[in-house]
């Protein structure tokens, strides 16, 4: 059987330590960019945005990016993904940076088109909002790093724990069209990890018409593509989940669309 399109493995040993490279034309779409980079202590990694801006986010480990007189010193305090809130650096386009591993360290680059209205910048933990939506088996920890009140041109980046037999991005939501203010056009990638590693999460996507209709096997480093349609997210029990959300389109709103086969789900008393 094929592989889906829309379920991107990570390279394994990659030289260069990138494990994805997703650029709008290998996803087929315009907006959304995506890759990661492992780094041992010492290495340097050059990075030019071009016509970009970039939310460089320090998934685990120290590093340093320095940028056009720019530097952001040593940040990042994570283990892993799981353990606390991210350090991230702004870039806006037309930066030629350099990522610095202070020690061992894995960073996300998160992009979409920019003209460089904003500066570069640091973010820090307190910088990240931090929210639970849903409740019961349907709660998850969202931790907004470029939420749309904050200063960016086109990306929204976004963290989400969600504890093992649980689910996410529920009920189904979709956000495919230009139809504001009732939704809006936004790409999105879903980098996966799990805790244990070993796990596995299931990821649905499709849409009205089911001419899309694709249920995935995601494993702990893969990237999910959601070029359009609902998108739910189930964390089997025992597992945890957490990803890393990259959305962009031709205006940085966020506003979604619930599937109206589950809307009912949005009218249940608390758990």
């Amino acid at each position: 059987m094929a592989q889906s399109k829309l379920l991107v493995h990570p390279q394994r040993g990659a030289a260069d330590g990138v494990g994805h490279r997703i650029t709008p034309a290998s996803a087929g779409w315009r907006y959304v960019g995506f890759e990661t980079r492992a780094l041992k202590q010492g290495a340097k990694s050059k990075l030019d945005t071009g016509g970009d801006e970039v939310c460089v986010v320090i998934l685990s480990g120290k590093a340093r990016v320095t940028a056009d007189g720019f530097d952001s010193g040593t940040i990042g305090d994570r283990a892993s993904v799981f353990d606390g809130l991210p350090w991230s650096v702004y870039l806006p386009s037309r930066s030629a940076a350099t990522i610095e591993a202070a020690s061992d360290c894995q960073v996300a680059l998160c992009s979409a088109p920019a003209s460089g209205k904003f500066k570069a910048r640091v973010i820090k933990p307190g910088d990240v909002g931090t929210l639970t939506r849903g409740t019961g088996s349907n709660a998850r920890h969202v931790r907004n790093v470029l939420p749309e009140d904050a200063e960016a041109e086109s990306v929204l980046v976004v963290e989400v724990i969600t504890p093992g037999g649980n689910w996410s991005s529920y009920p189904p939501h979709k956000h495919d069209r230009d139809a504001l203010p009732d939704e809006s056009y936004l790409e999105e990638t879903y980098y996966h990890r799990l805790k244990p590693a070993q796990g596995f999460a299931l990821q649905r996507i499709y849409t009205d018409d089911r001419s899309l209709d694709e249920t995935l096997a995601v494993g702990d480093g893969d990237v999910v593509l959601v070029p359009k349609g609902y998108h739910p997210v189930g964390a089997p029990h025992g597992y945890d989940l957490y990803y890393l959300n990259v959305m962009a389109g031709p205006k940085r709103v966020w506003r979604f669309h619930n599937d109206p086969a589950h809307e009912w789900l949005m009218a249940q008393p608390p758990a």
